[in-house]
Formats: structure tokens, sequence, C-alpha cells
């Protein structure tokens, strides 16, 4: 078995199962966590080569989880695995600092390729949307310039934990926040995205993929 040690991060079972049969007899697979916080947390503890990670978790999701990777200092290699055929989607996540792009319609035929593919230090794109990736990258409009663009970090992760429902108590208590800290961020993010309700700030972490349908 290779040494390889990698970590999964999936809110599906399902989804972690198959990826435990596909990998188990070829890598060391070292964990699984089911949301982006579990992610950040078990990356530090377990030192992992490889991270194979959805985007839509709950509490972090897989992009913003990639970004906080890197800005820690974290040496692993991520690939963004995803049912989302969308380049943009793509382009996000290797801006955000992942290796790789695979969907999950075809993780069978291509995962092992990309993580030896990542682990010589080559980047890999599933080539169902290489073609589409050109025109994205080549698109000045896709480095992102709206309002949405201008929210902070923080204010990502306060977004989406209103998409998902929590009360502001819960956002402050998951972000070690005070309630008054995290009402602000509220605030000021409806400001900058030019909207005046919770319902219109969901859509909005719906539009940037923070949270799924």
């Amino acid at each position: 078995m290779n040494s390889t040690k990698v970590l999964l991060a999936d809110d599906h079972t399902i989804v972690v199962q198959g990826l435990q049969l596909l990998l188990k007899d070829s890598f060391n697979l070292v964990g699984t966590v089911r949301d982006g916080r579990a992610l950040l947390e078990a990356a530090a503890r377990l030192k992992p080569d490889v991270i194979i990670a959805d985007i839509s978790m709950p509490l972090l999701n897989g992009l913003d989880a990639v970004r906080q990777l890197k800005a820690n200092g974290s040496d692993a290699k991520v690939i963004i695995l995803t049912m989302h055929a969308d380049p943009h989607l793509a382009a996000d996540a290797f801006r955000a600092g992942a290796s790789a792009f695979v969907l999950k319609d075809s993780a069978g035929e291509e995962l092992i390729l990309a993580i030896g593919e990542i682990l010589q230090g080559r980047a890999y794109l599933t080539p169902l949307i290489a073609k589409d990736m050109i025109s994205v990258l080549m698109d000045a409009k896709s480095e992102g310039g709206g309002s949405e663009a201008k929210l902070t970090a923080r204010q990502r992760e306060v977004l989406q934990l209103i998409a998902e429902g929590r009360t502001m108590k819960e956002v402050a208590g998951i972000l070690n926040i005070s309630a008054r800290t995290a009402e602000t961020h509220k605030y000021e993010m409806m400001r900058v995205l030019g909207v005046r309700t919770t319902a219109e700030l969901t859509q909005c972490a719906i539009r940037l993929r923070l949270v799924s349908i």
C-alpha cells in the first residue's frame, strides 16, 4: 500500500464509503470528516499529504476551508471533488489553492490519476470542463468584481452559517466571537450586498455556492 496519507472531507455517507472502497488498497486513509471546520482541525492534527474535499459542506464550505488551510501554511495537496461541472467554480477552486478539480461522476476513472498528478507537482482538471475553463481564465470578468467579491473571509463564514439557518447566538458560538460582532458582520454584509432580509442573504450564499439548495 502507498504510504501517501489521504484525508476525506464529505458530508454524504454514500460518497465517503465509495471513496474508501476506491482508495483503501492504494493509499493510507488517515481520516474522514463531514464539515469544513472538522477538516481544518483534522488537517492540522493528521498532516495528510492529500485532502479530497467536497465544496458543499456544513459549517464551512470546501473552498473557504481550502483558503484557510493555505493561509495556515498547510502543505497538503487538495482535490476538490464535486457534482458541479462548472468551469467558473473550478477557477475559484484553483485560485483558493486547490491542486485538482474532479467531478464525482467520473471519480472512479480520474481520482487516482489526479492524486498521482498532484503528487508530482502538477495540477489536474477533469477533461469534461477543460475546454470551457480556458474561456473562463481568459475572461477578465471571471476574476470577480461584484459586491460579493468584497466580502471578507469572516463575513463569508457568517453568511454561510446564516444561510444554514443558524441563529446569531449559534453563529457567535461556532466562530468564537460575540453575538454583537456576529450581528455587525451580518448588517455590514447586507449593506455591501445591497439586501434587506435574511432570505436575500441566503440567496447570495446559494449564488456563491457557500450552501447548496
